[in-house]
């Protein structure tokens, strides 16, 4: 780590003198050392960055490798998962049927899909196409996602549309900001019921392949090949591994698109033209195209930070904020081991695209403020060390709560005090949304099965009295659970309840939302 730490140091001191001690705009030089140096210093194997200005693509370049197996280069052509970049062309393509006649922004969505009912009945009658793509449905955080991630799952989205009735609210309806993904699964359903085609058809016939977007899909499995696409990434105890690629086809309206820096470009580059492409043509109108970036939903802001921002909200399919004076419209991807990035300031005509095939979203932010800094006159601000910091403090204070817990494991191992009887334990439990779970014993162990998503899949640790530690199999995912069983009088588990022990485990993972009751 101290030799580490030296590099970094090192490096960063000249690319910080180059970049931050002249008025001068970044370079292409300059970019190549960034993105090396992010590579180096958050072990992340490849990276592709994209700079867009006047309307012009000025900066394309692959870094690092697809995939540590087969070390081959990232060009500016390789395809990554852009994920939840996915999310502003499924409000695209229903601001084109609201051009078309053909919806209201503020049309329930029963009218479309009749079948669609949240746990309140108010807030089912009220719900609007505008509601699937704020993030204020009253659910909390990634409520539900667990019927999408991780990938290997058998939920449908007609799973997943019948399901959200049993997702409890934790917040009244459209008064918080809450992060949500399977809405936006339902409002891909009303595109193909209002239009027709499947969301994939009609983001690839519709979107894609006017803008010139040759290379790009609406789903990983659509693609002709995968002679160039990136594998994805993710420490394994302690060391970045390549795992395989993960995606529930099902929510392709929220996260599944596949594209490269050459036709994102040309995607923002549309928007930034307020619709228009091409010898004139118009995507969609410029009053719909004003609605993606008008907030809906109000998003704190914990200070006004190096950007001067005051104000944070979500569009429709954007994050949206001021930096310096200046509107800024962007949103982040993540996929298990593939994250991004895009940035845009319409007003200076700048976009910024970063792609990475390595869980790291401190990557991605380094590169795309730094770049940023430049056009805004930010200076004295060292980025990569700056991340590099924060996620060094974030995994040792994760670290200190995983360490505690398996102590507390290892503990409970070594005691001669009596163990709990593991057929109280074992038996078939089931949640209204999430389907059944069987807990078996294994090798004389309690082991974990999810019945409908196979990945979820591990030994119990007893950890304290009814607390079990589920350790999952993929030891990628980062994941690993408290498991809570409730005992009837006569000390049998009748139901348990679950959380993430770490802080860092991806909000996908919503064990709390889970409720399972025992019925067998």
């Amino acid at each position: 780590m101290k030799k580490l730490s030296f590099i970094i140091a090192a490096i960063t001191f000249v690319f910080t003198f180059s970049v931050t001690s002249t008025a001068q705009v970044i370079t292409s030089a300059q970019i190549d050392s960034l993105t090396e140096l992010t590579l180096k210093t958050f072990d992340v194997p490849g990276i592709s960055v994209g700079v867009i200005k006047d309307g012009k693509l000025i900066h394309a370049k692959g870094y690092g490798v697809r995939s540590l197996r087969t070390m081959q280069k990232v060009d500016e052509n390789t395809l990554f998962g852009v994920a939840s970049n996915s999310k502003a062309f499924t409000s695209a393509a229903l601001g084109m049927l609201i051009d078309e006649g053909k919806l209201k922004w503020d049309d329930k969505v029963t009218d479309y899909i009749p079948e669609f009912k949240m746990y309140d009945p108010y807030v089912t009658d009220a719900f609007t196409i505008r509601d699937l793509l704020t993030h204020r449905s009253g659910l909390g955080l990634g409520a539900g996602d667990l019927m999408m991630f991780p990938d290997s799952n058998n939920f449908t989205k007609k799973d997943i549309i019948h399901n959200l009735r049993y997702l409890k609210a934790v917040s009244a309806f459209r008064t918080k900001y809450d992060y949500d993904n399977n809405l936006y699964i339902v409002a891909g359903e009303v595109i193909a019921r209002v239009s027709g085609l499947s969301w994939e058809d009609f983001v690839e016939q519709r979107i894609m392949q006017p803008l010139g977007m040759t290379a790009s899909k609406a789903s990983i499995t659509r693609l002709p090949n995968r002679n160039n696409i990136v594998m994805p990434h993710a420490p394994v105890n302690g060391k970045i591994t390549t795992i395989d690629i993960e995606w529930s086809e099902t929510a392709n309206a929220a996260g599944g698109i596949v594209s490269n820096i050459t036709d994102l470009s040309k995607w923002l580059i549309m928007q930034m033209d307020n619709g228009k492409y091409g010898d004139g043509k118009k995507m969609f109108s410029e009053e719909v195209h004003n609605d993606f970036w008008a907030p809906q939903t109000i998003i704190n802001v914990g200070g006004p930070g190096a950007y001067n921002t005051h104000f944070a909200a979500y569009g429709l399919g954007w994050f949206l904020s001021d930096v310096k004076g200046y509107k800024q419209v962007t949103h982040t991807g993540g996929l298990a081991g593939i994250v991004t990035q895009i940035t845009l300031i319409p007003e200076l005509k700048l976009g910024i695209i970063v792609l990475t095939n390595q869980q790291s979203g401190a990557a991605f932010t380094a590169i795309t403020n730094t770049i940023k800094d430049s056009y805004l006159g930010v200076k004295g601000f060292d980025r990569v060390k700056q991340m590099h910091d924060r996620v060094v403090k974030n995994e040792a204070d994760a670290k200190k709560i995983t360490d505690t817990i398996w102590a507390g494991i290892a503990a409970q191992q070594k005691s001669n005090a009596p163990k709990a009887d593991i057929n109280n334990f074992t038996g078939t439990y089931t949640d209204q949304w999430f389907g059944d779970v069987t807990i078996s014993v294994k090798n004389g162990q309690p082991w974990f099965d999810s019945k409908r998503s196979p990945k979820l899949s591990g030994i119990l640790l007893p950890f304290k009295g009814n607390t079990f530690v589920a350790k999952w199999n993929d030891r990628s995912m980062d994941a690993d659970a408290y498991v809570k069983f409730e005992l009837d009088e006569n000390d049998k588990a009748s139901g348990f309840k679950m959380a993430a022990i770490s802080p860092l485990t991806d909000f996908s993972f919503d064990f709390q939302d889970l409720d399972l009751k025992r019925v067998k």
